[in-house]
């Protein structure tokens, strides 16, 4: 035998309540679908590496709060805590080669909070997290199997699909009780409350009312046009602070240099600045429903540009005023009948506090494809 030796694995032993692992991973591949809308996400996924208990938490980005708000999750429903908790070289945890800090200074002020000593894989090197790489495999195919059984993958929610999981989950961890048992016997005690699940930082709002998190823009309302103001960045929504109440609770964006602009915190400057809509930036995001996008279509074309763009502003307003939902009833009912639409009649419809009447559906019924057996008895098809 000849040439270099070959990579050895070393199997290992754990001792009770030593050892967990986590990570995320990706279940865009099993076609979940929200109310028949594919479901983008993704799980942070946790183990103790004796029993193999397991848990997940829905997210939807690989960030220090998912992190943190999935880690969290995972030990307060456990009741304890290991002594290691091993990750990859997640950027939420571990710093970049050449940082003479190992961990980021949220993910080290976390594990501080709870007394684990973090520990890491090297990079490139799946196999050293082995524990929770291969959970991933097995609990995507139970995921699989019970979606095949339960014979469909669309939910009416997500806390159904949440619910559905957790199910899942408690009959995965039911043969895992003796294990967990003596884990559980071993386990540090959890703090009096939890760590913080959300990272801090200090805006100062522009001339645009808008605010810049993440590289991501978010508005906020004209009345505090140049002040400085705090904000709470959580896994799923960022809270806006100023004066030390909070002001807006906002949707969190993903990646980068995205935008969420609420109409309502600029529609009072565009009504008395009409000119300003039609290269406006954000434009895109002045049309809440389909049925805005499509009356101000119609207005432009009845009645020019700028005086369509008063019209479209004025409307918005309504709509920031009354109820956005009538508004929105009421232009659909426009755009259904009327050959004509203006401001005017918008308001009429929404102050007389009258539902339009609804736009008929066609409900057709549900066809027994077994029925079309019965064409192949019939002399002509036997003919064709």
């Amino acid at each position: 035998m000849s040439g270099p030796g070959q990579e050895v694995f070393f199997s290992q032993i754990y001792k009770p309540g030593q050892w967990c692992e986590s990570d995320f991973t990706r279940m865009n591949k099993l076609g979940i679908t929200i109310c028949s809308i594919p479901f983008i996400h993704m799980l942070y996924h946790f183990v103790l590496c004796l029993s193999n208990w397991e848990t997940v938490t829905v997210c939807f980005s690989e960030s220090y709060e998912s992190l943190s708000a999935g880690l969290q999750n995972a030990l307060w429903k456990l009741g304890g805590i290991p002594r290691y908790h091993k990750t990859d070289n997640l950027t939420s945890a571990v710093n970049k080669v050449g940082n003479p800090e190992e961990f980021t200074a949220n993910y080290r002020g976390l594990a501080s909070h709870y007394g684990f000593q973090s520990c890491k894989i090297q990079p490139h090197c799946p196999y050293e997290n082995g524990d929770i790489e291969q959970r991933h495999h097995r609990l995507k195919r139970a995921v699989e199997q019970a979606l095949i059984l339960r014979g469909s993958r669309d939910f009416n929610s997500r806390e159904d699909y949440e619910m559905f999981l957790e199910k899942l989950l408690d009959q995965l961890n039911t043969g895992r009780t003796k294990l967990l048992a003596e884990e559980l016997m071993v386990l540090w005690q959890l703090p009096a409350r939890r760590h913080e699940d959300f990272t801090r930082d200090k805006c100062r709002v522009s001339r645009g009312c808008t605010i810049r998190v993440l590289k991501n823009s978010y508005s906020v309302h004209s009345r505090i046009r140049g002040e400085n103001v705090d904000v709470r960045i959580y896994a799923e929504h960022i809270e806006v602070w100023y004066a030390q109440r909070i002001i807006e609770v906002l949707p969190r964006l993903h990646g980068e240099n995205g935008h969420y602009i609420n109409y309502r915190h600029v529609i009072d400057t565009l009504v008395r600045k009409p000119g300003a809509f039609e290269n406006y930036c954000y434009k895109d995001d002045m049309f809440p429903t389909s049925q805005f996008r499509i009356v101000y279509d119609i207005l432009r074309d009845q009645h020019g540009m700028k005086k369509g763009n008063k019209q479209y502003l004025k409307i918005l307003e309504l709509a920031a005023n009354e109820n956005q939902t009538s508004v929105n009833e009421a232009l659909r009912f426009l755009i259904n009948k009327a050959d004509t639409i203006d401001f005017d009649m918008v308001k009429q419809i929404v102050k007389s506090e009258q539902q339009p009447p609804d736009v008929t559906d066609v409900c057709i019924g549900d066809i027994d494809i077994n029925s079309y057996d019965c064409l192949l008895e019939c002399a002509e098809a036997l003919l064709v």
